[in-house]
Formats: structure tokens, sequence, C-alpha cells
């Protein structure tokens, strides 16, 4: 694996500002809220789906070698956010009959976790 580049930099730090626009940081604090319950979510959740989105988004860009992966996984802690709303996107695999549903963001969760 080759290292980071600028450009892998740039297009971080341009994802960082796409997160704020969509308010990653305050879904960020729903899912690691004392009353939130992994089990229980939904990915239709205003948090939870933001969650989802924004991982899915960074883990299609690392699957498709267009960001780094050693970079991503320095800046964003995906396996613990899997953790917290991974339940919800199983059970909207399982509703809709959709297993790619959110598998990019899982596998870059359980890179991490390697």
């Amino acid at each position: 694996m080759s290292p980071a580049t600028r450009e892998d930099a740039n297009l971080l730090v341009q994802l960082a500002q796409w997160g704020a626009m969509i308010n990653v940081g305050e879904a960020l604090g729903g899912v690691f809220s004392e009353e939130f319950s992994p089990e229980a979510a939904d990915a239709n959740d205003v948090h939870v789906r933001t969650i989802l989105v924004f991982g899915e988004t960074i883990g299609t860009l690392v699957k498709n070698d267009l960001l780094d992966r050693g970079l991503v996984l320095d800046w964003l802690w995906a396996a613990g956010l899997w953790e917290r709303v991974g339940p919800a996107a199983r059970q909207a695999r399982e509703r809709y009959g959709a297993e790619a549903l959110y598998e990019n963001f899982e596998a870059l969760a359980q890179a991490q976790a390697a």
C-alpha cells in the first residue's frame, strides 16, 4: 500500500467539511448518548442515517482506491461507529432484502477492527 498523498488529505478535509454540513457532529452526539441503544436503533433515525451515509460514502471511496485507507482509519473510528449503527444497518438489509446496503462502511470498520 502506498502512503497517503496530499490529494488524499485534501479529500479528507472536504469530507470533514461535508460532515459538518450534514451535521455529523450532532449525529455522533446522538449515537453515543447514554440513551442510545444500538439494538433498538433504526436506520431511518436521523442520527443513525447520517452516520450510515457518511460512513458508506467514505467506505466506498476507500474500496475504490480513491482515498487512502490508512489515512481514513487514522482519522475516523469506523469500528466504533459501526458498533453503534451496524445493528440498524443489518435490520435495514433484512427489511429491504439488500445485502449490499452499507457494506462498504462495514468493510471499513472490519478493516480497522482487524
